[in-house]
């Protein structure tokens, strides 16, 4: 099974660790890719601070983060799941699984990544500022740089087992599943459901989510399609329904009440 995960705005800084190793990294096809991104951010972020913070969304009292991105690559580094942190990060408490699950979150997660693509929980990443839709001098847009590279690692990665995407819109276009893979790809959406009225919000839809990986790993069944997914979350206690098989996969709703 493979679980796709968005990564975090917020990021943890440790204060020791490894230097980032780029070929320390699974993924290795990603490499020269991962090197071209980290260059372009650097440089960016070295020759004009100012030019950078514009770039990165960043406001004048935020210059500390383009300070952060211009030493990335002596930085200290730390496991990806310490890195990350929020509200859907929390509710996962990857650190308090036990082994066998956690185990398994090294198997099964990707956490999409603006500045290396694509990690597992436990790889070495530094803290950064980037997202996708950022604009890069010599690169282009981050997402687009992604989706040129990310097809062969993550179809691999998804082999024939269950693909279930729980990445949010900004990083669902690093990789866009090809056809071969829709038949095992169920894309998970979490609605709020007030009265007679459903919606997405952002909070209900982090910590459900969270919650729905903490328990597949707790559980450590390995559902090989949608509809056995569904099937699986229904009896976990979720209130979910499915939607039609398409092309391009099956979207499941899980609709949630509270959090």
């Amino acid at each position: 099974m493979l679980i796709l995960l968005p990564p975090s705005e917020g990021k943890s800084v440790p204060r020791r660790g490894r230097e980032l190793d780029l070929d320390r990294l699974p993924f290795p096809e990603l490499t020269r890719a991962r090197t071209r991104m980290v260059t372009a951010l650097v440089d960016l972020c070295s020759d004009d601070p100012t030019a950078a913070a514009a770039a990165l969304g960043l406001g004048p009292t935020q210059l500390d983060l383009v300070a952060r991105n211009a030493t990335l690559p002596s930085a200290p580094t730390a496991r990806a799941d310490r890195i990350y942190t929020g509200v859907l990060y929390d509710a996962m408490g990857l650190h308090s699984l036990d082994a066998a699950a956690r185990g398994r979150a090294t198997r099964w997660l990707v956490i999409m990544s603006s500045l290396l693509g694509a990690v597992r929980p436990n790889d070495p990443v530094p803290s950064y500022r980037l997202s996708g839709d950022t604009k890069l001098p010599g690169l282009g847009v981050v997402s687009a740089h992604w989706r040129a590279h990310l097809d062969q690692a993550l179809t691999s990665a998804a082999g024939r087992g269950l693909v279930v995407d729980l990445r949010s819109s900004a990083y669902a276009s690093f990789w866009r599943p090809p056809a071969t893979v829709a038949p095992q790809l169920a894309t998970v959406r979490v609605l709020h459901e007030v009265g007679d009225q459903r919606k997405v919000v952002s909070h209900f839809n982090k910590a459900t989510k969270g919650r729905i990986v903490r328990a597949l790993l707790t559980d450590g069944s390995a559902p090989r399609t949608p509809g056995q997914l569904a099937d699986h979350l229904t009896a976990l206690g979720w209130k979910v329904e499915t939607g039609p098989a398409t092309r391009t996969g099956q979207q499941i709703d899980v609709v949630v009440s509270e959090v």
